[in-house]
C-alpha cells in the first residue's frame, strides 16, 4: 500500500486544512466541498487526513462495520451478540465517478430473491465507508441519481436498497468529502447545500512558498517512507489534538448571544432554509473545541460562516461563491456582547484566532503549477474592421425548452428523450451482462411455462438465468448544446447585441439547469472560431460571451463549417450524446466569392447528418428579409425570433422542431 503524503507536510490552504479537521473533530459539521483549479492539494490534504482519524471499534466479522457498544439492531449480518471488539483504522472510501447505481448502494442476488426468498446482498461502498471518510473526486462530474443517493445517505445516516419490494437498510454515517474543479461545470445548488462547509483553493503566487512545496513533493517521491517518518510527530501532535477536541466537544457552551449571530447573519445573506444556521451552530462549537475552549465566542460565529455560507447565499448560478466580509463584521458586530464567554484565552496558546492553524503546520499538493488567470491566453481575434468593444448582455430571461428529436442513449440529464437507467418503464429484454433492473412481471411470464418442465413442487417460482428480464426504461439525456453565434457588423448596433447576448445567455442558463456540455462558435471579420470547445462548465461559456466583441464582415459559412468541424471532431469522443446546434445570427452572409451559396451548402451538411438545429433569428427593423428562415429550412430546422424565444410567448416550438426534423 502506498504511504500517503503526510497531512501536516502540506504546505499553505489554511482554510482547507481547517474545515477538513473541524469535521473530523464534529463529523455532525456536514463534510466538505472543496472546489479549486488542478494541482491545488485537494485530493491529496483529503487522502491525509485518514491517517489522522482515531481508530474505531467494529464488531468482528461484520461487513458493516457495527460498532460494538451499539450495533444496528436492523444490520444485514445482524443481530449481534454482546462482546468486545476489534480496532482498526478509519477508512478512506473513494467513489469513482464512473461507478453504477449498484456499486455505490449494493446490489441484491434478484434470482435467489426470487427462487429461495434470500435476501443475498454484496454491501457496496456506502457499507464501507461507514464511520470513516467517503472521498468524491470531480464530484460536479457524477450522475445527478448517484449525487441523490449519496447525499440522501448522508443526511439520514442510512442507505435503502429496494429492488421489487425486497429490501436491504443498513447504516451509513460517513464524512462526506467532495473535490471539484469549477472550470469543469457546477454542482445544482440544492446538492451545494447537502455539503456542510465549502472551501475555494487556489496554488500560492509566493515564489518561497511554491519552492517549498516543489522540495517537499521531490522529497516525498524520492522516498515516501522516510518522507512520511521525518513528519510522523507533526502527525502525532494533530492526531492527538483531534482526539482531545472530540472529547471535549460535548461541554462546549453555545449561548444565546452566538445563536442570535449565527441567526442574523444567515438573515442577512438571505440564505434558503434552517441547514446553514445549524450548520454554523456545528461548526462554531468546533471551532471552540478545536481551540481548547469551552465557549463559543464572535471569532468562532464568523469563521463558521466563511465556510457554511459562500455556497448558500442566494446568487445567479454562473456566480462564484463567495462572501462580503464587510457586511459580515457589520452584522457580528451589531449583535456583538450578547452570550460570549467570559473567559478569553490566550492568544497564542494552542487554536488561538478561532482554531486557525498555524500557517507553517499544513498542507498542500506537490503539484502545484500555475494556470492563467481567467481571460489569459484569450482567444484571437479576426480581423475586421470597425472591431467596437464588447457590450454587456441584457437580462436573462426563461426560455422554451428545446430538444433534440427521437430517442437517444446519452449521458443522464434533463433535456432529450432517452432510454436511461432510470426513468418509467417502457418494457422488457434479455439482460446484456448483469441485471440491474428486474422486470418483475415479464420475468415470471417467461419462467412460468417451463415450471413442469423444471420439476416444480413447492410454492416457489423456479427461475432460470435464462428467465431474467431487463426492464427498459425512458427518462431524459443531457446533450450538446453548440452556439453558433454572428458576431459580424451587421449585429454590431449596441442595443441590438446586448440583446442578442442576453437571448443566448439565457439559453445557457437553460442548458446548466439541464446538465448539457455546452460549446460556443463565433464567425466574424475573415473567419471563424472555437470561443469554448464543448464543456461542462456553462459558466465557462457565459464569460466568453461577455467579453465577445463585434465587428466585420459576415463569414457565416466558415461559421457553419467550423460547427460542423467541432460536431465531427466531438461524436468521436463522446458518440451516444447528441447534438442541438443553436445558430444565432440574422441570416446574412458577406465575404468572399458567393458567400451566400457557400452558407447554403454548408447548411445542407447539417441536414443531411441529421443535426437538430434552431436558428435565432436576430433580424430587427421594419424591412426584414427572412435570411435566417431560410437558413433554417437549408440546416432542416426551426427558425425562432428573439421575441418568440421567450417560454410564455413560444408553445409549439419544440413540436415544430420535432415535425421538421421527422
Amino acid at each position: 500500500m502506498t504511504t500517503p503524503f503526510p497531512f501536516t507536510a502540506v504546505v499553505g490552504q489554511d482554510d482547507l486544512r481547517l474545515a477538513l479537521l473541524l469535521n473530523a473533530v464534529s463529523p455532525a459539521v456536514g463534510g466538505v466541498l472543496v472546489r479549486g483549479e488542478k494541482g491545488t492539494a485537494k485530493s491529496t490534504a483529503v487522502r491525509a487526513l485518514s491517517a489522522l482519524l482515531p481508530e474505531v471499534a467494529v464488531v468482528p466479522g461484520c461487513r458493516f462495520s457495527c460498532d460494538p457498544a451499539s450495533p444496528d439492531p436492523a444490520c444485514p449480518d445482524g443481530p449481534h451478540e454482546p462482546g468486545p471488539g476489534a480496532a482498526r483504522a478509519a477508512r478512506m472510501v473513494e467513489l469513482p465517478v464512473g461507478a453504477s447505481e449498484d456499486r455505490l448502494v449494493g446490489a441484491l442476488d434478484i434470482e435467489r430473491a426470487l427462487s429461495e426468498g434470500v435476501k443475498a446482498f454484496e454491501p457496496g461502498l456506502l457499507a464501507e465507508a461507514h464511520r470513516g471518510i467517503l472521498y468524491v473526486d470531480e464530484v460536479n462530474l457524477l450522475h445527478d441519481h448517484l449525487v441523490d443517493l449519496l447525499l440522501d445517505a448522508a443526511a439520514m445516516g442510512a442507505s435503502y436498497v429496494e429492488r421489487e419490494g425486497v429490501s436491504v437498510r443498513h447504516a451509513a454515517r460517513f464524512l462526506l468529502v467532495g473535490t471539484m474543479n469549477p472550470e469543469e461545470g457546477e454542482l445544482r445548488p440544492q446538492l451545494l447545500d447537502r455539503f456542510g462547509l465549502t472551501v475555494e483553493v487556489a496554488a500560492s503566487r509566493e515564489p518561497d512558498q511554491r519552492v517549498e512545496v516543489v522540495r517537499r513533493r521531490l522529497a516525498y517521491d524520492d522516498d515516501p517512507d522516510g518522507f512520511a517518518a521525518r513528519w510522523a510527530e507533526e502527525e502525532a501532535a494533530v492526531r492527538a489534538r483531534i482526539a482531545a477536541a472530540r472529547e471535549l466537544l460535548p461541554r462546549v457552551r453555545l449561548g444565546d448571544g452566538a445563536l442570535r449571530q449565527i441567526a442574523a447573519t444567515c438573515a442577512a445573506f438571505e440564505v434558503d432554509g434552517m441547514r446553514a444556521d445549524i450548520v454554523m451552530a456545528r461548526t462554531a462549537t468546533a471551532l471552540a473545541a478545536w481551540a481548547g475552549r469551552t465557549d463559543v465566542l464572535a471569532e468562532d460565529v464568523r469563521q463558521a460562516a466563511l465556510l457554511a455560507l459562500p455556497h448558500r447565499r442566494r446568487r445567479n448560478p454562473f456566480d462564484a461563491p463567495g462572501l462580503d466580509e464587510d457586511k459580515l463584521d457589520e452584522t457580528l458586530e451589531q449583535f456583538s456582547g450578547e452570550g460570549e464567554g467570559d473567559d478569553d484565552p490566550d492568544p497564542d496558546g494552542p487554536g488561538g484566532g478561532g482554531g486557525q492553524p498555524a500557517p507553517d503546520a499544513g498542507p498542500q499538493d506537490g503539484d502545484t503549477a500555475a494556470r492563467p488567470e481567467a481571460g489569459e491566453g484569450g482567444e484571437p481575434q479576426p480581423s475586421g474592421a470597425g472591431e467596437q468593444s464588447a457590450v454587456r448582455a441584457a437580462e436573462p430571461f426563461r426560455t422554451k425548452m428545446l430538444s433534440v428529436p427521437g430517442i437517444g442513449e446519452g449521458a443522464a440529464g434533463r433535456r432529450s428523450r432517452a432510454r436511461t437507467e432510470h426513468g418509467r418503464t417502457t418494457g422488457a429484454r434479455r439482460p446484456r451482462g448483469a441485471l440491474t433492473k428486474l422486470h418483475l412481471a415479464a420475468t415470471v411470464q417467461a419462467a412460468a411455462p417451463h415450471q413442469r418442465a423444471r420439476g416444480r413442487s413447492g410454492p416457489g417460482l423456479v427461475v432460470r438465468r435464462d428467465d431474467l428480464r431487463q426492464a427498459t426504461r425512458e427518462g431524459r439525456e443531457g446533450n450538446l448544446v453548440l452556439f453558433v453565434v454572428d458576431a459580424s457588423g451587421s449585429m454590431a448596433a449596441r442595443q441590438r447585441m446586448s440583446a442578442v447576448k442576453g437571448a443566448v445567455l439565457s439559453l445557457l442558463l437553460d442548458a446548466y439547469q439541464r446538465r448539457d456540455k455546452v460549446g460556443l462558435v463565433t464567425f466574424r471579420g475573415s473567419g471563424a472560431e472555437v470561443a469554448l470547445p464543448p464543456t461542462s462548465s456553462v459558466d465557462a461559456a457565459a464569460a466568453r460571451l461577455e467579453v465577445l466583441p463585434t465587428g466585420g464582415r459576415t463569414p457565416l459559412a466558415a461559421g457553419l463549417l467550423k460547427a460542423h468541424d467541432v460536431l465531427r471532431v466531438e461524436r468521436l469522443r463522446d458518440a451516444a450524446r447528441r447534438p442541438l446546434v443553436v445558430v444565432v445570427t440574422d441570416g446574412r452572409a458577406t465575404g468572399g466569392p458567393e458567400p451566400v451559396a457557400l452558407a447554403s451548402r454548408a447548411a445542407r451538411l447539417f441536414a443531411a447528418d441529421g443535426v437538430a438545429s434552431v436558428v435565432v433569428d436576430c433580424e430587427s427593423g421594419p424591412v426584414r428579409l427572412g435570411l435566417a428562415g431560410q437558413l433554417a429550412g437549408e440546416l432542416g430546422g426551426t427558425a425562432v425570433t428573439l421575441d418568440e424565444l421567450r417560454a410564455d410567448s413560444i408553445a409549439g416550438l419544440v413540436k415544430d422542431v420535432q415535425r421538421r426534423a421527422a
